[in-house]
């Protein structure tokens, strides 16, 4: 198989969940966990199962960054402006 995609991730599936219509294929990718939803007839197709090696190709067209939540009492005593108690 060739693909144009480049981010294609090696990784053995460790279980899959079956729905009505989606299966969630659950895959280690070097300790890594990854869940891919497909549709249960493609799983079938595929014949997946759990110790299956497979590639994840990964197409996104958003990346969404997100940081820690801070404690509201530090955030407090951070914030710009602040007065410290001293």
């Amino acid at each position: 198989m060739r693909l144009s995609a480049r981010n294609q991730i090696s990784a053995r599936v460790t279980g899959i969940t079956y729905g009505e219509a989606t299966a969630n294929v659950a895959m280690d990718a070097g300790g890594t966990r990854l869940v891919a939803s497909i549709t249960v007839e493609a799983a079938r197709e595929l014949g997946l199962a759990d110790g299956a090696e497979v590639i994840a190709v990964i197409k996104a067209s958003d990346v969404i960054v997100a940081v820690p939540e801070v404690p509201r009492a530090l955030a407090r005593e951070e914030a710009p402006g602040s007065a410290s108690a001293g």
